[in-house]
Parts: structure tokens; C-alpha cells; sequence
């Protein structure tokens, strides 16, 4: 199964409103038509969809996406009304994947830039994982360690470690996409029972700058997404693609 990942629209009510280096709903159309013709079996909106909360956004998003010849999927950022968005399509907690289970989290942390998943919904993940021990993707917006950017990692998930601990027991979660950082990210945790690997991709909006103490624009980078290729055997392979504008 071929899975690819976008994050990370920042889309405005206006599709002419810029942002810091162009215009993101021309460049999530034009990133729209280059993962189309990667024939994707599914694709996967990692949060951030819109940047001014507002019901246009939303539908815009919406039309722009539908444009993919294949089943696509979403999950809130904190820049994101889930109200709104809901309101728009579906939040699903998960998506069929083939011989994978692709679970979707909700970290928002309302009024923040950072994320959450709290005591409840980490209760639920360990419940969600007891149920099936098929390979699992967990898809979730905001990173759940380190990026190497001191100001996006103090903007990730507070309770990393309520999460790590929890998948500490379920040695069939392989991987974790995330939105958030608007680069090609690729880190890895260990557990007792092996490595995890959690990968984000480029944003269709603008790039931050990798390694960066404060907030910087990467100037130099193209808008991407992620292609993940889903084996059966628990096995995948993964790249980015970058898009010219």
C-alpha cells in the first residue's frame, strides 16, 4: 500500500493570501497534483489545515484535497478548529491500511502552540493497541521527540513520555508520522522491545529552517510531501518528494 503523507496547509479564507514566502493554496493545489500522479492508495493530512480558523479554509481544503483519485484522511494541528473541521469531513480515530492499522490521534492543546494527548486519550491508546496486533502507524501532528530546532522542540508533545511509555508495551507500532515542524524530519526511539521510527515531512506552506535555534524560514526549500510504502510484513519504505512552485 502506498501511503502519502502532507502537513501542514495553513491555508486562509482567501486563497490569495500569502504567507511568509507564497501562496499556500496554490501550493497545496500544486502539491495536490504531484502526489496525484504518485497513485497513492491513500493520503494522509498531518494537521494544520488551516491557518486563520476560519469555515472557508476548511472548504477550501476540501476541494483542493478532493481533487486526489483516492481516499484521503485528517487530523487537527493547533492551529486548527476541530469544530469546524469536523464540521467539514470526518475526524477518524482510524483508517483501514491494508495489512497495516493506521491509528490517528488528536494532539491539540487548545489556546497552545505545543500539543497534548492527556491521561484519558493515552488510557485509550493503550486499550486501542491491546485490541489488535497488526503493524501499526500512529499519525499525529505534533512531534513526540526532539527535532534538533530549539524552538519547534519546545512547541512538541508535553507528555512524550506518557506516550513512550505506553507503546513501550506494543512491539507492533513500527512508526509515527508527524506534522508541525514543516521540514523532512527522521528520528528514532528505542523501547525495550525495539526502535520506533518517527518521520514528518516538508509543509505545503512554507519551510522552516532544519537546526535552527529561533524561528527561520528556509528560503532555499521547496514545498513535499512523503511517500511511505507499506509492506506486509511489518516492513516499509519510506522517501520525500519536493514540489517545484
Amino acid at each position: 500500500m502506498r501511503l502519502i503523507q502532507i502537513s501542514d496547509c495553513h491555508l486562509y479564507a482567501d486563497p490569495m493570501a500569502r504567507s511568509r514566502r507564497g501562496l499556500p493554496a496554490h501550493q497545496l493545489e500544486a502539491v495536490v497534483k504531484a502526489v496525484d500522479a504518485d497513485r497513492p492508495d491513500l493520503v494522509l493530512v498531518t494537521g494544520d489545515i488551516s491557518q486563520d480558523e476560519s469555515e472557508a479554509a476548511y472548504r477550501l481544503a476540501t476541494e483542493r484535497l478532493s481533487e486526489l483519485d483516492c481516499p484521503w484522511f485528517w487530523i487537527p494541528g493547533n492551529h486548527d478548529d476541530v469544530a469546524l473541521m469536523g464540521a467539514e469531513r470526518d475526524i477518524l480515530p482510524e483508517v483501514e491500511a491494508g495489512h497495516w492499522r493506521l491509528l490517528q490521534l488528536d494532539t491539540q492543546l487548545v489556546g497552545e502552540a505545543s500539543g497534548q494527548l492527556g491521561e484519558e486519550a493515552l488510557a485509550a491508546l493503550g486499550a486501542r493497541l491491546a485490541e489488535d496486533d497488526r503493524p501499526t502507524l500512529i499519525a499525529m501532528h505534533h512531534p513526540p521527540l526532539a527535532v534538533g530546532s530549539a524552538w519547534i522542540d519546545a512547541l512538541g508533545l508535553v507528555d512524550a513520555d506518557g506516550f513512550w511509555e505506553v507503546l513501550d508495551g506494543y512491539p507492533q507500532v513500527k512508526m509515527v508520522l508527524c506534522g508541525h515542524v514543516h521540514q523532512a524530519f527522521h528520528g528514532v526511539m528505542s523501547l525495550a522491545h525495539g526502535r520506533v521510527d518517527v518521520y514528518a515531512c516538508p509543509s505545503t506552506s512554507d519551510q522552516f529552517l532544519p537546526g535552527s535555534e529561533d524561528f527561520a524560514v528556509d528560503e532555499a526549500s521547496r514545498p513535499g510531501y512523503r511517500v511511505v510504502e507499506l509492506k506486509r510484513e511489518g516492513e516499509w519504505q519510506t522517501w520525500v518528494e519536493r514540489v517545484d512552485i
